[in-house]
């Protein structure tokens, strides 16, 4: 629904630069335990050890960043330097493979689309991943990855083995060796108890039938007890008993064995006996299915080995019995019960990987040869690991040792070429700088080109600055420029040519925020530094990072001006609440505590009148700054918490705001509360009918704001008719019958002239906007634009987002709508400062590459060009294109994709077609135009 998207709370680009650390490698430990998670934002600012001079001086005990000593991470990611043309193959191969070839593509799209950090999309890619397998080790590793996604972990009162109700995650469907081939939404039905294999009592075998009209007629001795039992019972446990007992040997003619020197207690031998007439172990403790599980090993009774292993399995529970039944599980070979271990291990991650004997399970060469033989070393197990460990901590022993096993595991060249680049990131940032350069030269060898950058930065360091730019160069020469390759090569040049590729390195990928850094940084050498603030602000002001905060709020305290350092400090720490500033010598929270005593103080009923401000005039960064004080005072106010992972939402910072979300919920005073955050936390991973029961259970305990919210929220998100749109609306009005503050009343009110005007009720619709405005909900300026606009009533259009944009603080998207209420050249215009402002916004390069002739292509507001000319045509595929180098966006290459089969460039219509399915496969109109497309070129070959 158009317009429950003004409140963008679901733009998905992640913001999470890894930055390479000034740590001496030899200060860190065997585990990720003993160092701690590091910080790698904070250490993109290596710093001059001159001490300002300035009042700001003991606020800076490490002075200014220097632009010789600030330089920008090596992603340890795979990238592509044609993001279409890789997504393009993946699709198509991904359509044209075995169901056991599935998994690895899936893999390796997520491995792509980790550089673009849309959390969205690598769930989607691990969503598939786990349908399309059915072997339980993949099974186990993706159920646990899902889980992780997730972050389940922070959850307060749920256990690692809990099922959270969907069966691609449910750790009891991980168990059973099946394909899954429901929906990603589909409900695990393991809590009526009606998934295969969750129950303790195994029976294996046909009807476990009792024997009392069978004679006891072969007798095991084992010391002076004898185990009574039917020789033809035993005979049919294994090949061996049955030679045994029925062939050539002098047992055969016994009817008393001695059994004293087989390894078997008498317990075990009674089991033995009971499992032969029984198949049944559920009697037995857990030291005795143990014993039978050696025992089936040594006499080949795989029947018994089978049952021995699924019980044991089912006991598994946490981690102490993981820790305990994993060594027998590797030492019998009983893969069942080794998944079940792993799985434990797995779901408890990151916090089991600051255990040692977890670690010493998995990142030896011996212990990864002992999970080989049971088939449990796999690139996909030791893919998740390390993910996790750099994750938590770069540069440990631990992640090293994880990664080199991935290497070991890695058979594509797509795979080796993943393990290679994130060994040389690490080992660059252990400043291990030859191991690195080795590293990084294999991984040019199985073919990624990023891998040059890695390489050029460890020659670099070893003092080979001529080799890094003429590698940069060749590189520039010999593909088509990518953004990154003129950041790289800025680094090793200087003047002017430095300050060229920096310039290009921005056009080319505005998202790059290294360029924005160093010319900010340059003007702060030159003492300009109300010029450095505008600088990067540039890139604040579309993509939020500490990092970029952290340079902000240096410049800010260089001015005095502590309000506003203040201000961006706590925005830092709401991103990143443990961050380390001054080169990891500061804490953030310690700073906040010294500029407190240079600011005016406020008391909580001032931050509320503060908060309302700055809401009002769609600051979000001054409005996180705001709820960071009052959470300073009231840790645990969960309303406090949820306001704050909406702002982060809106800021594009996903992590931090789930982060947030999961607090809000951990802080809960009440079960209606608690549910109303589950709702949202479903929501926002996915799963829009599980938030829709959230906010139903809410509603039935107590009528809140929040839970009718929650409910018209997700309704109107998921599907939109007549008699949907009614419901929304009366959920909408109980909502505002509840008690609310006017932050939350005026969006409710915002939402509501939303559906009035869905509905063709533009009185009704501008009466809500109306009310919104008078309780200071600046965003209803649009719903109101709207209305004047469908009213017939430009000019009044046009002046509603004029005040939005004197208002608003962010108003990159206002610009970007008031172009729709004016003519060409005020829109042009007012598209160009939308670009310049948020250069991630992708309707103005939609716009510009339509023309003046245009119109709306379905429900999507994909904008088509009608009879354009030849020379306009190309143009307009050029405009998207600069787009698309930096940005694969669904729209934009749907609208390439169609302005090619205008062209009758078939060939190219279809590679952008495959490329966005590669991102939505489902999505409808693109699947149409591909059909179309493949038709067209068909005809046309034929033709020829």
């Amino acid at each position: 629904m158009r317009s429950f998207k003004l409140i963008e709370r679901y733009k998905s680009t992640q913001v999470h630069a890894l930055t390479p650390p000034d740590a001496n490698p030899s200060s860190t430990t065997t585990s990720c335990a003993a160092t701690g998670k590091v910080n790698h934002h904070s250490k993109w600012l290596k710093l001059s050890q001159t001490i300002s001079a300035s009042a700001a001086e003991p606020l800076l005990p490490c002075g200014f960043p220097k632009t010789e000593l600030i330089e920008p991470p090596i992603d340890p990611h795979l990238k592509s330097v044609n993001h279409v043309e890789t997504l393009a193959s993946l699709y198509r191969r991904f359509q044209t493979c075995s169901k056991l070839d599935k998994l690895l593509i899936c893999l390796e799209q997520y491995s792509l689309l980790r550089s673009l950090g849309d959390p969205k999309l690598l769930r989607r890619c691990l969503w598939t991943a786990r349908q399309n397998v059915a072997d339980v080790p993949s099974k186990v590793v993706l159920s646990a990855w899902l889980r992780y996604e997730r972050r389940e972990d922070e959850l307060l009162g749920s256990t690692s083995m809990e099922c959270g109700g969907h069966i691609l995650e449910c750790p009891k469907a991980a168990m059973v060796p099946r394909y899954d081939s429901n929906s990603f939404y589909d409900h695990c039905q393991c809590r009526l108890g009606t998934v295969d294999g969750s129950d303790k009592e195994m029976i294996v075998g046909d009807d476990g039938c009792s024997t009392s009209n069978e004679d006891n007629d072969v007798s095991f001795c084992i010391g002076d007890e004898e185990i009574n039992c039917v020789r033809n019972r035993i005979a049919v446990l294994s090949g061996p008993f049955e030679t045994m007992l029925y062939g050539s040997f002098i047992e055969s003619n016994r009817v008393r064995i001695d059994f004293s020197e087989n390894g078997i207690s008498v317990e075990g031998m009674r089991a033995v006996e009971v499992f032969s007439r029984t198949r049944r172990l559920d009697s037995f403790n857990p030291e005795i299915v143990l014993e039978l599980l050696s025992f089936a090993n040594r006499f080949c009774c795989e029947e018994m080995k089978s049952a021995c292993d699924a019980y044991l399995a089912s006991l598994v529970c946490n981690i102490g019995d993981a820790l305990i039944l994993i060594d027998y599980g590797l030492e019998e070979t009983a893969s069942l019960l080794v998944a079940a271990c792993l799985q434990v291990l797995l779901r408890e991650l990151p916090s089991s990987l600051y255990n040692l004997k977890v670690v010493k399970i998995f990142c030896s060469i011996e212990a990864k040869e002992r999970l080989a033989m049971v088939g449990h070393a796999s690139f996909l197990l030791y893919y998740f690991l390390s993910q996790v460990a750099m994750e938590e901590n770069m540069v440990s022993k631990t992640t090293l040792m994880l990664l080199e096993r991935l290497r070991e595991c890695a058979t594509e060249k797509w795979q080796k070429a993943l393990a290679l680049h994130q060994l040389g990131c690490v080992r660059l940032e252990r400043k291990e700088y030859e191991d690195a350069e080795c590293c990084f030269e294999a991984a040019i060898g199985v073919g990624h080109v990023y891998s040059v950058a890695g390489l050029a930065r460890a020659k670099y360091k070893q003092g080979h600055q001529y080799s890094s730019y003429d590698l940069m160069n060749s590189l520039i020469s010999d593909y088509k420029s990518v953004g990154w390759m003129y950041q790289e090569r800025s680094l090793y040049c200087n003047g002017r040519m430095k300050i060229f590729d920096l310039n290009t390195a921005t056009q080319l990928d505005p998202m790059l925020s290294f360029p924005y850094k160093y010319r900010a940084v340059a003007l702060m050498e030159e003492k300009q530094i109300r010029a450095s603030i505008t600088e990067i602000d540039k890139i604040i002001g579309f993509k939020v990072s500490p990092d970029c905060l952290e340079l902000r709020a240096w410049f800010f305290i260089a001015l005095e001006d502590y309000p506003s350092a203040l201000r961006d400090i706590r925005a830092l720490l709401a991103l990143e609440p443990n961050y380390m500033m001054f080169h990891w010598k500061v804490s953030a929270d310690h700073l906040v505590e010294l500029l407190s005593c240079r600011v005016q103080q406020w008391s909580q009923a001032d931050c509320w009148m503060q908060l309302y401000d700055r809401w009002s005039c769609i600051d979000d960064i001054g409005s996180l700054a705001v709820i960071h004080q009052m959470l300073v005072n009231d840790p645990h106010k969960s309303l406090l918490r949820f306001r704050q992972s909406l702002l982060l939402l809106r800021l594009n910072c996903q992590k931090a705001a789930m982060r947030s979300l999961r607090l809000a919920r951990n802080h809960s005073v009440s079960e209606h509360e608690r549910l109303v955050y589950e709702g949202w936390i479903s929501y926002d991973t996915g799963h829009h009918e599980e938030a829709l029961s959230k906010a139903e259970e809410s509603i039935a305990l107590q009528r809140s704001f929040e839970a009718f919210f929650l409910k018209a929220y997700v309704l109107a998100d998921t599907s939109l008719n007549p008699e949907s749109s009614a419901y929304v609306i009366q959920l909408l009005e109980e909502a505002l019958k509840c008690p609310s503050d006017g932050l939350r009343k005026g969006q409710a009110l915002n939402n509501l002239g939303s559906i009035y005007v869905d509905c063709g009720k533009l009185d009704l619709a501008a009466d809500c906007y109306m009310n919104a405005l008078d309780i200071k909900h600046t965003r209803a300026h649009q719903g109101l634009a709207r209305v004047c606009h469908l009213k017939n009533q430009k000019k009044a259009a046009y002046n509603e987002m004029t005040k939005l944009i004197d208002k608003a603080r962010n108003n990159a998207s206002a610009y970007e709508k008031r172009s729709e209420y004016c003519d060409r050249e005020m829109a042009m215009n007012d598209l160009s400062m939308a670009t310049r402002l948020d250069p991630l916004r992708t309707y103005p390069y939609r716009y510009r590459a339509a023309g003046e002739r245009r119109k709306l292509y379905n429900n999507m507001n994909l904008i088509l060009p009608v009879l354009m000319d030849d020379q306009k045509e190309t143009e307009a595929v050029e405009e998207l294109t600069r787009a698309l180098a930096f940005k694969p966006d669904l729209q934009m290459l749907h609208l390439r994709a169609a302005f090619y089969e205008s062209m009758s460039d078939f060939v190219s219509a279809i590679h952008d077609c495959e490329a966005a399915l590669c991102l939505d496969p489902n999505h409808t109109d693109t699947l149409d135009l591909y059909n179309r497309a493949q038709d067209q070129a068909a005809t046309h070959q034929q033709q020829k």
